[in-house]
């Protein structure tokens, strides 16, 4: 089936009526039409937008110049309401080209919500019916070279921009289609903005640089929409130029400026349930790239056992990310992702793969206030007897929360000396001074209990 026959068939079959718009079944009308007409030419790869949308605009204005008792100021309405949905992405067009939301969440026609700031925010923004809702997401998916519909129900992928889509529909979602796009600023961040952001201090940022530098193996821990991809983005900047990257994802995200980067990014199954290529596969087969640096987007399978293997076998400086609470989760999820991989590894073993691998977890929040916060950074040390014995370098403190929910505190040194100054001077870095000296009275925090993994 062509590309634009897939994205004008109605796939719940009749339209249903909106209940919001009296103009609904002439929107649909003249929408299938001008998809009829001109879809050959609007959905071809090479489509020029603003090249095409004067031809258009003219055919909904003739379209419309047949449809009996609307007014001039209404028929001026439907033209941009159908060029956005032909051309573009109809209702959630002023969505996307809104720099500040971060997060569009379509639970249905009519319940549209959006997170700015961190914060969810319900819109006005509504869809004419379920059958334009649908229409929209098929043209997403279709445009990336996707498909959803009843035999393949659920879509994860990226646009163009690089921003990422899920959808689900029925018989997965019982209450009709629905749609979340996690967009991606224009401008990449850079480890200065997140200091001005407030996620890191001036002293954590310039630690933290000075990681990167000196090729430690780190793990970025935090819950959804924590801000773990945009701080690994932020500190891959300190990766010198000189070195090959390779980047392993599910879906791409990340944006490395650096001139030698290789983006990998798997491949789910095809309608036939075949040709699906995992972050397991890519990795292994990064290894014979001869790269200096892996980057994992996130760690979520038995990847993870190939991640330690590569940590330990002289691919230092590898970053990647997890979803977890804690730094001590952390490394508890990579534990049980290692025995997903199918191997029958004593725990102990995994225990020693990952204390040798890895040398630091980075641990995000996002407090109550909607703002992402570094709230730990915890050294990897070693093992001791069974367990995996871990320092805590910086520790988040909460001091208040102001009559608007903002957050008031900071991150502050446990005043522990790092047990990584030996990589440190491997690799010329030094370790700023103010990081071995004693903390300010008050703010020295006990080292964090040592107990077990499991």
């Amino acid at each position: 089936m062509e590309l634009h026959e897939r994205i004008a068939s109605s796939p719940v079959g009749e339209t249903t009526k909106s209940l919001h718009d009296p103009f609904a079944e002439a929107k649909n009308r003249i929408h299938l039409g001008v998809i009829q007409d001109l879809g050959r030419q609007i959905f071809t790869t090479d489509t020029d937008v603003t090249a095409i949308r004067p031809k258009v605009v003219e055919e909904i204005r003739r379209r419309l110049s047949e449809e009996p008792g609307i007014s001039r100021e209404d028929r001026e309405r439907l033209v941009e309401e159908l060029t956005d949905d032909i051309l573009g992405y109809g209702p959630l067009e002023r969505l996307l080209g809104d720099d500040t939301v971060s997060e569009i969440m379509v639970n249905a026609p009519s319940d549209v919500w959006i997170e700015r700031e961190g914060i969810l925010h319900r819109t006005t923004v509504q869809f004419t019916d379920e059958s334009q809702l649908r229409r929209i997401i098929n043209k997403m998916v279709a445009e990336v070279g996707r498909r959803i519909d009843e035999a393949q129900p659920m879509v994860d992928a990226r646009m163009a921009d690089g921003s990422r889509i899920n959808a689900v529909i029925p018989p997965l979602s019982l209450a009709g289609a629905l749609l979340t796009v996690r967009k991606f600023g224009a401008e990449r961040l850079d480890v200065d903005a997140l200091v001005r952001l407030g996620t890191l201090t001036p002293e954590t940022a310039d630690l933290l640089r000075r990681c990167v530098e000196a090729r430690l193996n780190i793990l970025i821990s935090g819950g959804t929409g924590a801000g773990k991809t945009t701080l690994l983005n932020a500190m891959s900047a300190a990766i010198p130029d000189s070195e090959r990257i390779v980047t392993i994802e599910d879906a791409a995200e990340l944006r490395l400026a650096q001139r030698h980067v290789l983006r990998l990014e798997c491949r789910p199954k095809n309608i036939e349930g075949e040709g699906e290529v995992a972050i397991r596969d890519l990795l292994r087969n990064t290894l014979r790239m001869r790269p200096d640096r892996i980057v994992v987007g996130e760690v979520r399978g038995a990847e993870a056992l190939d991640m330690l293997q590569a940590m330990n076998t002289g691919h230092d400086g590898s970053l990647s990310t997890i979803h977890a609470n804690s730094p001590r989760d952390a490394l508890a999820r990579v534990e049980t992702m290692v025995m997903m991989a199918g191997y029958d590894l004593p725990l102990r073993a995994i225990r020693q793969q990952v204390a040798a691998a890895l040398d630091l977890v980075i641990q995000l929040e996002r407090v109550h206030d909607g703002t992402r916060k570094v709230t730990a950074i915890t050294e990897v040390q070693r093992m001791e007897s069974d367990v995996i014995t871990l320092q805590e370098l910086y520790r988040f403190h909460v001091e208040a929360v102001a009559s608007d929910r903002a957050v008031v505190g900071q991150l502050t040194s446990t005043g522990l000396r790092p047990g990584f100054l030996e990589k440190f001077e491997k690799r010329g870095v030094n370790l700023p001074s103010w990081l071995s000296a004693p903390a300010p009275a008050g703010q020295i925090a006990p080292p964090p209990a040592r107990r077990a993994v499991a």
